[in-house]
């Protein structure tokens, strides 16, 4: 049946055999394993391997041989007809003998006589359109497959390189900028990514792999002022994009050296970031951690953060998630970012509220904080505000009192309007008195089964600001001492 059904994965098939079945036992209610001197399978663990065999309980023998499908591609060869006769005789000489030739060797030397055809005095520009669509259909097999190899070292990435169209990285890599054969590569270079649009990362990944190349990333700034585009930043996100959609692996090579050589380019943008999330797994996003805590990869700046985790909340869980993972690697201070707290809704939020709270819990209370923290919105199903706060008040107690004592007296002198703590359709609402107050009590609550220390401190902090008289109703006592009062606007008991 398998070779029937899946023929891709089998071998010619050996001459069928008779298996009797007579002997076989049948299984029991308890479905007990058979033995296998009994002829059937045992319990051992399955492997698989070139040359299995089955042994039936007659002593015969049965090979299956499994082969991965290879993807046939079945390719006319190029036809390079309709540009050849726009070439000088000496420049279709040389083309011709590239396509000729499928030796890689030899197009890498037919090549470099190409390359010093072109930087002659007398080339042709006119030419150049003409000589790029010729080899892009030549060379459009290097395009084609993973570029990364498998295994990286130092060898297989210089093997890797070594590619005809790589021979115009090479002499552009050697050549000063004020030579004025550089700006008619560059020419040349831009007319290839007008017809192969992939030339872009396989430069990027020329200037990162090669030795010849080493710190020459600049390099891609002139190619992509000399392109149709003539802009870095929009070259550079479209070059990543067909990277991510070609080569996840080789996205993740660059990566580094694109946020280490185009700062301004790549650390202000949610863009790319996005590109990377959305398709590494979880180990290629923990190998990216382990370059941010080695310094070898920056992803975030100060000046930047907030705004790209705020871009962030409209993306999948994962890439969301990721993202914090990435901004969690490095070491920027909690409050440049707890501002976001006044975008996060519990309900469309989840991910990334989870990973301020995690994170939160981890912190020792400053008053910024506290003051993000109590002007979330409250909402008997939200429970951030009350389950840091609860955190906080069980190993901060003197610190979280001080800066809610804080907040109650600014707040308290501050003219106050009624509006609806509870409206879903207020965006980043200012702190109120009775928001304060209403969080406060959410925490009594939840510490109300318990004798807990924490909320006689917070009381204690909480009566030493006065509070407009009319607004007092009744104070509540218990065990002989005021334990807060009654809120008459808000109908909130403290």
């Amino acid at each position: 049946m398998l070779r029937e059904r899946f023929p891709e994965f089998c071998s010619s098939p050996s001459p069928p055999t008779e298996v009797k079945m007579e002997e076989a036992v049948s299984m029991g209610m308890d479905n007990h394993l058979l033995d296998k001197e009994e002829g059937c399978y045992d319990n051992t663990e399955a492997a698989f391997s070139d040359d299995e065999e089955e042994v039936s309980n007659k002593g015969k023998k049965r090979e299956f041989r499994f082969h991965p499908i290879k993807e046939a591609v079945m390719e006319e060869p190029a036809d390079i007809t309709p540009w050849l006769d726009q070439l000088d005789d000496t420049m279709k000489e040389k083309v011709l003998q590239v396509q000729k030739t499928s030796d890689t060797e030899t197009q890498c030397e037919v090549m470099q006589e190409i390359v010093d055809l072109i930087l002659e005095e007398d080339f042709d520009s006119e030419q150049m359109s003409a000589l790029a669509s010729c080899l892009s259909e030549l060379f459009k097999d290097h395009f084609r497959g993973d570029v990364l190899p498998e295994e990286i070292t130092e060898e297989s990435l210089e093997e890797s390189v070594c590619k005809p169209v790589c021979l115009v990285f090479r002499n552009l890599v050697t050549m000063q900028e004020d030579n004025s054969g550089f700006s008619v590569l560059l020419d040349m270079l831009a007319e290839l990514y007008q017809k192969q649009p992939k030339i872009g990362y396989h430069l990027l990944y020329y200037l990162k792999a090669s030795k010849a190349a080493n710190g020459k990333m600049s390099l891609y700034e002139s190619f992509a002022q000399a392109t149709a585009l003539g802009d870095l930043h929009t070259c550079l996100m479209m070059d990543m994009k067909a990277c991510q959609e070609d080569d996840v692996r080789l996205l993740c090579y660059l990566t580094p050296s694109i946020y280490s050589e185009f700062p301004d380019e790549t650390l202000r943008s949610g863009e790319l970031l996005n590109m990377i999330v959305a398709v590494i797994d979880s180990t290629q996003l923990q190998e990216l951690m382990c370059h941010v805590m080695m310094g070898n990869l920056v992803m975030f700046r100060k000046d930047s953060v907030l705004n790209i985790l705020i871009q962030s909340l409209d993306w999948e869980t994962f890439e969301q998630y990721s993202t914090w993972q990435l901004f969690l690697a490095h070491s920027i201070p909690l409050e440049t970012i707890i501002p976001i707290l006044q975008h996060l809704k519990y309900k469309e939020h989840p991910e990334a509220l989870s990973c301020l709270l995690l994170q939160l819990r981890r912190e020792k209370p400053s008053e910024e904080m506290v003051k993000m923290v109590l002007s979330r919105p409250c909402h008997p199903e939200d429970q951030f505000t009350t389950s840091i706060l609860r955190h906080w008040a069980s190993k901060y107690d003197d610190t979280l009192g001080e800066h809610i004592k804080a907040q109650l007296i600014k707040n308290n002198n501050q003219p106050r309007k009624r509006q609806s703590l509870r409206s879903s359709s207020s965006k980043l609402a200012q702190l109120t008195l009775e928001q304060i107050l209403e969080h406060l009590d959410n925490l009594r609550l939840s510490t109300k089964t318990k004798q807990h220390n924490t909320w006689n401190t917070l009381t204690h902090y909480s009566l030493m600001v006065p509070l407009p008289l009319p607004q007092v109703q009744r104070p509540i006592c218990s065990g002989g001492g005021v334990r807060g009062f009654t809120v008459k606007a808000s109908k909130v008991s403290t």
